[in-house]
This record gives C-alpha cells, sequence and structure tokens, in this order.
C-alpha cells in the first residue's frame, strides 16, 4: 500500500489520508458519547487524533503500536494541530507486512554505523587505564548488547525518541564532556566519560522500541537508571576497576537527572557527576529545539507552540549572516572539476538509458 499523507504535511484545514501507526490509544467521554484520543505517527513525527461518536462506537480495541489506514480533517486545538478522524481501518496482518517500516518508523538522521564506529574509536582512544578500557570494550564487544544499543530510541517522545536515539544521544553528550573535561582538567577525564558512555544504557531495556516504543515493566517498575547499574554488574565485577572508581560510576548514571524531582536517585554529588548532568541537559534540551523548530518549517523567526516540558513557547530567532569567504583560485578550480564531473555522469547515465 502507498504511505498516502506524511504527519509532517498535515497542516491546520487540511485533508490527510494515510498509514499510520497507533503510539497511544485512549477512551474518554464527552457530553455526545465515548470517543478515542489517539497519537498517530509516522516516519515524520507524531499528531493527536480524535474520533468521535458515533463513529468511536465502531471500535471495541484499538491496539497500540497497530497500523491503520486514517483519513480525516485537521484543525488547531490549543496551538497543535489535532485530526478530526472520519474514516478508520486497521490493516490486516498480510497488509501490515507489506507495509515499509522505513516510511513508519522515525529515525536518526545520521548513520547508525558510522555514529557506533565514531564513538567505538573515541573509546578506545580515550580510556587508557586497563580496567576503564577492559569494561568498556567488553561491555561494547557484546553483539546482543551493540545490536539493542545501535537501534534503541533515547526516549518515548521530547528528544531523540527515534531508531538510534539512544546512540545519538550517547555520543553527543560523550563529545561533550571531552570538551568539558579539556577545559577542566581537574576533572576525573575517564570516570566522566565511562558516566557518558553508560548514563542512559539502561534505555536498551527500558523502552520495548519498534512500532509502538513503549515502557516495558521493568522500565516502568525500575527505571533506567537502576536498570543502567544492573546491567553493568557482571561486567563490573570482572573489569579489575577500583571499588571506588566502581561506585563513582555508579553515583553518575544514578545522578544524571540533577534532581530527585526529574528522576535522579541522588543529586550529583561529585564535579564530574555535575558537569555529566549539564551535558546530558544541554543535549536533550538542545534536540528538542531542533525537533521544535523544524515542525515550524521554513526558515527565519517564528514562535512554536506552548511546550509544558519546558514550561513556554520557543522563539526561533532571526540568523546573523554569514561572511562570505572570497573564493581561491584553488576552490574555484576544485568547484569547476565538480561541476564538469557532474554533467559527465549525468551525460553517461542519459546515454545509458
Amino acid at each position: 500500500m502507498e504511505k498516502g499523507s506524511y504527519v509532517k504535511d498535515i497542516g491546520p484545514a487540511s485533508e490527510a489520508r494515510g498509514l499510520f501507526v497507533v503510539s497511544q490509544a485512549a477512551q474518554g467521554q464527552s457530553r455526545n458519547g465515548p470517543y478515542w484520543r489517539l497519537t498517530l505517527a509516522d516516519a515524520s513525527g507524531s499528531l493527536e487524533a480524535k474520533i468521535w461518536h458515533p463513529l468511536s462506537a465502531e471500535f471495541s480495541d484499538i491496539p497500540v503500536g497497530s497500523v491503520v489506514w486514517a483519513e480525516g480533517r485537521a484543525g488547531l486545538y490549543r496551538d497543535q494541530i489535532q485530526l478530526t478522524v472520519e474514516q478508520l481501518r486497521p490493516l490486516s496482518e498480510e497488509e501490515g507486512a507489506a507495509v515499509d517500516q522505513a516510511e513508519l518508523l522515525p529515525a536518526s538522521p545520521f548513520s547508525l554505523d558510522e555514529m557506533l564506529d565514531e564513538l567505538l574509536a573515541l573509546c578506545k582512544e580515550e580510556f587508557s587505564h586497563a580496567p576503564w578500557r577492559k569494561l568498556v570494550l567488553a561491555v561494547l564487544n557484546n553483539q546482543e548488547l551493540r545490536a539493542s544499543f545501535r537501534v534503541c530510541p533515547a526516549a518515548k517522545g521530547v528528544h531523540h525518541a527515534y531508531v538510534g536515539g539512544l546512540l545519538e544521544h550517547t555520543l553527543s553528550v560523550f563529545r561533550l564532556c571531552r570538551r568539558i573535561a579539556d577545559q577542566y582538567p581537574e576533572l576525573d577525564r575517564q570516570a566522566l566519560l565511562a558516566g557518558a558512555l553508560f548514563h542512559d544504557f539502561g534505555k536498551i531495556r527500558e523502552f520495548s522500541g519498534g512500532l509502538a516504543n513503549d515502557y516495558t515493566d521493568e522500565g516502568r517498575l525500575l527505571g533506567h537508571l537502576m536498570l543502567g547499574v544492573e546491567m553493568l554488574a557482571p561486567y563490573l565485577a570482572k573489569s579489575g576497576l577500583d571499588e571506588g572508581l566502581q561506585r563513582h560510576l555508579k553515583h553518575l548514571i544514578l545522578s544524571h537527572h540533577g534532581e530527585l524531582q526529574f528522576g535522579a536517585v541522588r543529586q550529583p554529588h561529585t564535579a564530574e557527576a555535575l558537569a555529566l548532568h549539564y551535558a546530558d541537559n544541554l543535549d536533550a534540551k538542545m534536540a528538542q529545539c531542533r525537533g521544535l523548530f523544524d515542525q515550524l518549517g521554513g526558515e527565519g523567526q517564528d514562535w512554536t507552540p506552548w511546550q509544558a516540558t519546558l514550561g513556554r513557547p520557543l522563539y526561533r530567532a532571526p540568523r546573523t549572516p554569514e561572511a562570505s569567504k572570497p573564493e581561491t583560485a584553488a576552490s574555484a578550480s576544485s568547484a569547476a572539476k565538480g561541476r564538469k564531473k557532474a554533467v559527465r555522469e549525468e551525460c553517461l547515465s542519459l546515454l545509458k538509458v
């Protein structure tokens, strides 16, 4: 089946017809009768949808993770686009199997293999203390963990909530912590970087991934901070790492949310834990800004809708113009060669046709 409309292309007062994944589904009651509140998603994003009575009565169950064909009209509700569903049909198993999941699953815009290769290269470069190196390589060389880490989302929503999101976020935090350690050499560089590498590792077991990408039972009951420490335990036992360093790594993981009300098991009590918390928080916030501004589309200044997680709307400010650099003879020659190559390849492709 053809995909049809993408979420990113659905605007106010527009019609939508396409395939979507049901990422959330709940029944409600209005004065006119029962209704369904859904979140429909695809590779480009997600939006809220409502099925009002009497159409809502036709569905006794709408499973989360199911693929549906939905048709309806979009409007604005509290500054957010919302779809009023006029037709909804769950796909059969055969139809679902024929759908290209790449059209439905949002994924990192960066190559997963290239990000993983870069992270492994940085780890081999940074971890010179033998026990740290043994711990890190033992975990990353576990093929099952490595495969899960490569594709795991970093969240259910808000930031990096897509295939490869955990890898992308981890690599970004690792890079940030390297720069922080350069700026503040009094920090234990290798302990900080180990914390950066493993701070969200428990999300491999916290999230189911896949089309539904929901919390697992152990994710709901324990959370990724506790799961991360639990997953590292057998590797720490064999690493030869000093007991004090093991304890510090656990503290880095358990405290990286910063405050108890934000999910930290303990507040950061070391300089490295503070640095990791701010690096993690910065990367999460910048990823959220990037996603919100992408939803605005186009360029130029504009406001996002109100964001409950930030407690404010965000403003995309005008950018400072970049100074144009004078073209050197070498760069002009290189550009000319590139244009000639492109023309030549285009001509060859036409000849083949």
